[in-house]
């Protein structure tokens, strides 16, 4: 029998606050266990929540990217099904009256034909704590539970794991560009439940679904998937039964594993929180939250091809904002957009990942990195002699001109007159054009002169016997 997936996704994004969802309590990661909790984290009694503002200016910022229906009042709901990992038993979400509802997202790069995924609906709600299983015994580390998270539910209209995967990278991709969270699943801040079932590709009859929780890695949500497709597809030509369960994904061996049969009604005994007011997104907080949004990384992507940059450079630059701010920073003191991309994507990068450093850290600024990059550009050095001046501004933070002007000093060759008149007799179309106003003639002639020279001649002295000659 030929079967088709039936695929939903469950995304919780940890949202980059200060501050806890309902507290003062901070939201920090890697701290020790316990530490950052606040007296109603821990569900003291007469302690009361208090609406995190900075996660509701996150929420409208997403449901904005992903072109959702954003509700204006906002309320909250106290889920009541019993919570071990919570200290007050009971998880405040939106359960009723979501955030945001009726998203679209297109997982294709931009230039290819688009395909969307629609997403049902974004909720905001607190996160609970880390369980660390040790043996026979749980431990509880409380640093986590109220940390705000924004969960987005697709309609099951995904068909694959590749697809599947798309949308989960896309989305982190969107989350850490606008500063939303960090995106690292590695650490929680970004967690994926799969539902899926399989049908009769000739039936509208939907298969039992089952879930696979807290999925940690992009590569993983594929291999779940496509392992789970394998081994209900097998059970079902062999007349067997799907049962409605919850797994998880056991990465060492690539499988998908049973932790617990699943209710067909799970009753959540939802009700409004008595504690929290309605929330009224206002005009003016609506078109704050907006102003602070930064560009999409999609719509950066369509800006840098049409500057012939490449799709895998364009991804690579937009890969998070940071390093798309530190790009945008060269072009706007005048650099070429291919020649900073490529001393981006590699020899920056590789410097970059070499000493685990983010580029908030590097010790070149842009504004000194462009000054290497228009003498390349210029022609007043060559792209090897740059190599040079570049690990010269890392060991000594100097800048690029002065490195320039240390590595050049007393090494201009016996013949370089000879070399320039030479040059000056094989290009006077190059005068001509210099002497009409075109300074970028100057330095193709000063290049010229460079790639038959040693790659430590000046530049500037080269310019400079230039110009006399020229005078001449």
């Amino acid at each position: 029998m030929n079967f088709e997936a039936v695929i939903g996704l469950e995304i919780h994004v940890q949202m980059k606050t200060k501050s806890k969802m309902f507290s003062s309590g901070p939201a920090s990661f890697s701290h020790a266990p316990n530490v950052n909790v606040a007296p109603f984290d821990m569900a003291f009694p007469g302690t009361m929540p208090s609406l995190n503002e900075e996660a509701v200016v996150k929420a409208i910022q997403l449901c904005n990217a992903l072109n959702m229906e954003i509700d204006r009042t906002l309320v909250f709901d106290r889920k009541n099904y019993y919570y071990s990992d919570l200290p007050k038993n009971y998880q405040i979400t939106q359960e009723t009256y979501p955030i945001g509802r009726m998203g679209i997202l297109n997982i294709n790069d931009p230039g290819e034909i688009p395909h969307y995924i629609k997403i049902n609906r974004a909720h905001l709600e607190e996160d609970t704590c880390k369980q660390i299983h040790e043996n026979s015994k749980t431990l509880i580390d409380y640093n986590r539970a109220g940390v705000p998270l924004i969960e987005l539910v697709t309609e099951p209209v995904i068909k694959s794991g590749i697809e599947a995967s798309k949308f989960v990278e896309k989305i982190r991709s969107i989350v850490t560009f606008l500063g939303i969270s960090n995106g690292k699943m590695e650490e929680g801040s970004l967690r994926c439940d799969i539902n899926i079932s399989l049908k009769d590709k000739n039936s509208s009859i939907l298969g039992t679904k089952v879930e696979i929780k807290n999925i940690n890695s992009i590569s993983n949500i594929k291999k779940a998937i496509d392992f789970e497709i394998s081994r209900q597809s097998l059970i079902l030509n062999n007349n067997g039964k799907i049962i409605q369960e919850t797994r998880r994904f056991d990465d060492l061996n690539n499988e998908t594993v049973a932790m617990r049969i699943k209710s067909d009604n799970i009753d959540y005994r939802c009700f409004i929180d008595p504690n929290i007011p309605p929330f009224i997104i206002t005009d003016i907080f609506y078109e704050s939250a907006m102003k602070s949004c930064r560009m999409l990384p999609d719509k950066i992507i369509c800006n840098l091809l049409e500057m012939g940059l490449s799709i895998s450079t364009c991804k690579f630059l937009t890969s998070n904002y940071d390093t798309y701010s530190y790009f945008n920073e060269l072009i706007q003191y005048g650099c070429d957009c291919q020649i900073s991309a490529n001393w981006m994507s590699t020899t920056v990068q590789s410097y970059l990942n070499s000493n685990n450093m983010n580029i908030r850290n590097f010790k070149i600024s842009s504004k000194n990195l462009s000054k290497m990059i228009i003498m390349i550009q210029e022609k007043f050095i060559s792209h090897k002699f740059a190599r040079d001046v570049f690990q010269m501004m890392l060991e000594n933070d100097i800048d690029a001109t002065t490195v320039v002007q240390l590595l050049t000093k007393d090494n201009q060759p016996q013949n370089l007159d000879l070399i320039i008149n030479e040059v000056i007799k094989q290009n006077q179309k190059s005068i001509e054009d210099y002497k009409n106003g075109k300074d970028r003639a100057l330095g193709y002639l000063v290049g010229q002169v460079l790639k038959q020279c040693s790659a430590i001649t000046s530049p500037q002295e080269v310019k400079n016997i230039l110009l006399k000659k020229m005078e001449e």
